[in-house]
């Protein structure tokens, strides 16, 4: 076989290469990780806390687009020193990475591809893996949690749940999204497909809604959407709404918030063991 043929055939998930970086924290490692998502070889940042493997698993989604949201490492070290390994998606076409990002569409699929990959990783519990999308990771995140099994609890923080409402809110994105995702009046199925407010019902996860109420960039109208779909749907959810914060919340706020969040995934995480057992 011909060695991109071969390439092409490795399966989703599959680990290409891991090389350990420099990191400012103390009692983790820090690596980039390349590996395989629909033939294409993609990277994202792990992070294995030094001193309690095997940890329960979880991907975070970041928000933004490209250079705009990227990854920041102290804020998944934070993640890691709470007892995760924590594997964080540049998607597609990011830091060197192959393809082309484009907003939850096939992206989506580099998320897909990390569920198997950090399962397969010897610091990683056996376990389902954890989810925290923040802004418009909680798309990627979302569609994960209908799509993909071995998904468990899911966290979605200032998230995108309603493009239609993102391209009404954001003027500022609307020529990225027309370029990327197309005009909601010409392709509305695909703002359809992004939005997880017209399919909660398929959300086979329980999902924590973080949100700051006066968040000027995702509005807090869309955790309230988000809520109210779970709600009707039948789902296991819970909202956690926080007064007068914005889209980043300060840092002493962001590490009580996180406390909180963890909590809540651990005490899921417990329930689903003790259910398996």
């Amino acid at each position: 076989m011909h060695p991109a043929a071969a390439e092409q055939a490795l399966p989703d998930g599959w680990l290409v290469d891991r090389e350990q970086v420099r990191c400012f924290a103390k009692n983790v490692a820090l690596y980039v990780v390349t590996y395989i998502s629909q033939g294409l070889k993609v990277k994202g940042y792990l992070v294995v806390p030094g001193d309690c493997v095997p940890c329960p698993p979880l991907i975070y989604c970041r928000g933004g687009i490209r250079k705009v949201g990227m990854v920041r490492i102290r804020r998944i070290v934070s993640m890691a020193r709470r007892g995760f390994v924590v594997f964080a998606p540049f998607y597609r076409g990011n830091e060197g990475g192959e393809g082309r990002e484009d907003f939850g569409g096939e992206d989506r699929f580099d998320v897909h591809s990390a569920v198997p990959l950090v399962r397969s990783l010897p610091e990683v519990a056996p376990c389902p893996v954890t989810l925290i999308g923040f802004s418009r990771g909680a798309v990627n995140a979302l569609l994960t949690a209908k799509e993909c099994d071995g998904v468990g609890p899911v966290v979605i923080w200032g998230g995108v749940s309603d493009l239609f409402q993102t391209y009404e809110e954001r003027v500022d994105l609307r020529r990225m999204l027309k370029r990327v995702v197309g005009h909601p009046r010409k392709d509305p199925e695909q703002y359809e497909r992004r939005s997880a407010v017209y399919w909660a019902d398929r959300i086979r996860s329980p999902v924590l809604i973080v949100h700051g109420t006066c968040d000027p960039q995702v509005g807090v109208g869309q955790a309230r959407k988000l809520a109210e779909a779970l709600e009707r749907a039948g789902k296991d959810y819970a909202m956690e709404l926080y007064e007068g914060l914005q889209h980043r919340f300060p840092k002493e706020e962001d590490e009580r918030a996180l406390d909180a969040v963890f909590a809540w995934v651990r005490s899921k995480l417990a329930r689903h063991a003790a259910e398996s057992v």
